[in-house]
C-alpha cells in the first residue's frame, strides 16, 4: 500500500532563509512545459502578511508552522516576453492556464520531495484558493498570476508519524488502456485496511449527513467533502485574472 506524510505539527524553531532559498532553487529546476518556467514561489517573510494569510486559510495548525509559502502560477511572464520581442500572443486559451498550474503543481512536488529528504515536515494548503482574490490582492499579484496552494513548512514535531496510506497503484496505475476493473472491491479493501489502520479523529458533516451506519472511511469522508460547495467562484476568479478558459 503506498502511503506518505502530511506535517501539521511543528517545532517552534525556524527555517533558515539559505536553506529556503535552496529548496526553492530544486524546486524551480523541476521539469515545465516546454521550458516556459510559469510558476513562481512567495515565501512569507512580513508578520502581519502572515497573520493575515493565516487568518485567510481558517486553519489553526497552519499558523504554527514557522515557514509558509505560497506557489503561484505564472503566465504573465511569457505575454510579457512576447510583447518584448514583438511576437504576437496567440494561445489565450485555456491551455494558457492549464500549463501554469500543472508548472505550479510540479514544483510545489519537487519542493516538498527536497524538503522532507532533508528532514523537514511540509503540508500543502489548498485552502488558499478558497479565497483566491483576496490572497492575491494581499501578496499584489497582478493581471495573469494566481495562487495554486500554500505550503507549511518546518521540522517536525512528530517525525515518526505514521503516514497516509493511498490507493493501491491496481487502482490508479493501468497499462496501455484505462481500466475501472473491480474498482469499486479495491476502493472498499482500501477504506477497510485504511480505517483499521488510520481511523478519522473527526467524521465530517455530522450535521448535514449523520452519523456513519458503519466504520467512517475514506470514500466516506471524500464523497461528504464534495457532497458540499467548494469553490464555486474560482473560474470567475480565474477569468478576472485575464485567463480565458475556451
Amino acid at each position: 500500500m503506498v502511503a506518505r506524510t502530511s506535517c501539521r505539527s511543528f517545532r517552534s524553531e525556524g527555517v533558515d532563509q539559505a536553506v529556503l532559498e535552496l529548496l526553492c532553487a530544486v524546486a524551480l529546476a523541476s521539469p515545465t512545459k516546454s521550458d516556459l518556467q510559469q510558476r513562481d514561489i512567495i515565501i512569507i517573510r512580513d508578520s502581519d502578511l502572515r497573520t493575515k494569510l493565516n487568518a485567510l486559510t481558517e486553519q489553526d495548525w497552519v499558523a504554527q508552522a514557522p515557514s509558509f509559502l505560497i506557489f503561484c502560477g505564472n503566465n504573465r511572464r511569457q505575454r510579457q516576453i512576447h510583447k518584448w520581442r514583438r511576437h504576437p500572443f496567440v494561445n489565450d486559451h485555456l491551455d494558457a492556464f492549464f500549463n501554469t498550474a500543472v508548472d505550479a503543481g510540479i514544483a510545489l512536488s519537487a519542493f516538498v520531495t527536497a524538503a522532507e529528504a532533508i528532514g523537514l515536515g511540509c503540508c500543502p494548503v489548498s485552502t488558499v484558493r478558497n479565497c483566491a482574490a483576496a490572497v492575491s490582492d494581499l501578496l499584489g499579484l497582478p493581471e495573469h498570476v494566481y495562487p495554486v496552494a500554500g505550503l507549511a513548512l518546518g521540522w517536525p514535531e512528530a517525525p515518526d508519524a505514521e503516514p497516509a496510506m493511498r490507493l493501491p497503484l491496481r487502482a490508479t496505475v493501468h497499462v496501455d488502456r484505462f481500466s475501472e476493473h473491480d474498482l469499486r472491491d479495491q476502493v472498499e479493501t482500501y477504506d477497510q485496511q485504511r480505517s483499521e489502520r488510520q481511523p478519522y479523529a473527526k467524521i465530517r458533516g455530522v450535521d448535514a449527513f449523520g452519523d456513519p451506519s458503519g466504520p467512517y472511511t475514506w470514500s466516506e469522508d471524500k464523497s461528504r467533502q464534495y457532497a458540499r460547495p467548494e469553490r464555486a467562484d474560482f473560474g470567475r476568479f480565474v477569468r478576472d485574472r485575464g485567463f480565458s478558459l475556451e
